[in-house]
């Protein structure tokens, strides 16, 4: 999976969803913010979403989400009742469109394709093992999520999924 770091640059409700957030988030791509579309009204109020930092996965096929493209997802983390939900936090220092990796960096391959991703189902098979621990950083399969600056976190999440 092709996991970045980003930042949102503005956040409006969607027009024709009342649950639904459209954000232009900077990945540092070339090509300028990229539009992705989030279910978090009821979880994460509009003021606090703006200029926010985030994880998003970046190689997923383009969505039509009630007539806007998304062109990703912001990784968030919820408890077993999906009452509370928030979004993951790159920490300080953390740089925009630096991709995020799991335990050792040099690990690492290079990411699907979003057809690979599509076709393979590799996000239904990665998301069950998305968690975060005990010291609220997000993980994979018990390997901590990491940036340059250090690990990925929530705000009070433990022991939540990540989707």
């Amino acid at each position: 999976m092709d996991i970045r770091v980003g930042r949102i640059v503005s956040c409006e409700r969607h027009p024709d969803a009342d649950s639904l957030y459209v954000e232009q988030i900077d990945v540092g791509e070339a090509e300028g913010p990229r539009t992705i579309v989030s279910g978090l009204v009821k979880y994460v109020p509009l003021e606090e979403m703006q200029n926010r930092s985030v994880v998003i996965i970046a190689n997923l096929k383009p969505r039509n989400m009630r007539g806007i493209k998304s062109n990703g997802m912001v990784l968030c983390a919820s408890n077993e009742e999906h009452t509370i939900v928030e979004p993951l936090s790159p920490p300080e220092g953390a740089a925009v469109g630096e991709r995020v990796w799991f335990g050792e960096e040099a690990e690492q391959g290079e990411p699907a394709k979003p057809n690979q991703v599509d076709k393979k189902k590799m996000w239904e098979e990665v998301q069950p093992l998305l968690r975060t621990d005990a010291g609220r950083v997000a993980g994979f399969d018990g390997r901590p999520m990491m940036t340059s600056a250090g690990a990925v976190t929530t705000a009070t999440l433990t022991g939540a999924r990540i989707s």
